[in-house]
């Protein structure tokens, strides 16, 4: 089953038939799950978790989940918000990076969750799906 933000939809905010507030303003918690895909098709995981800038109160990273059986195994991924793109049509986030591209992408595991706020980091994060810090 397809992970996706109508299938997650428990208040009715996008499939009530009035249109709700997307895709321009989006329910976090229906994001949370959403399957994260490339411009070639590839399943590339889902959103495990926004990392917010308090300061700002952007979402500066969703974390990514990818690899593993059943959870078990799985790389964690934090992807600047600016890389991925929401696609309307297959409900679901789209991030112009081929898989094996995404194997090599700094990662983590969920017991070892890197200092996000530190700019060194962060930097490289960026530097590594080619967006702005």
């Amino acid at each position: 089953m397809e992970a996706n933000y109508e299938t997650r939809d428990r208040l009715g905010i996008y499939t009530s038939g009035n249109g709700g507030p997307g895709p321009a303003l989006m329910g976090a918690d229906t994001l949370m799950g959403n399957d994260v895909y490339n411009s070639q098709g590839e399943d590339l995981g889902d959103v495990k978790e926004f990392m917010i800038d308090m300061a700002s109160g952007r979402i500066t990273y969703a974390v990514l989940s990818f690899g593993g059986l059943m959870g078990l195994g799985d790389k964690l991924f934090a992807v600047p918000w600016s890389a991925l793109t929401l696609d309307t049509i297959n409900k679901r986030f789209t991030l112009d990076v081929v898989k094996e591209t995404l194997a090599a992408a700094p990662g983590f595991d969920s017991d070892h969750w890197p200092a996000m706020a530190d700019p060194t980091w962060a930097k490289g994060v960026h530097q590594f799906y080619g967006t702005a810090s």
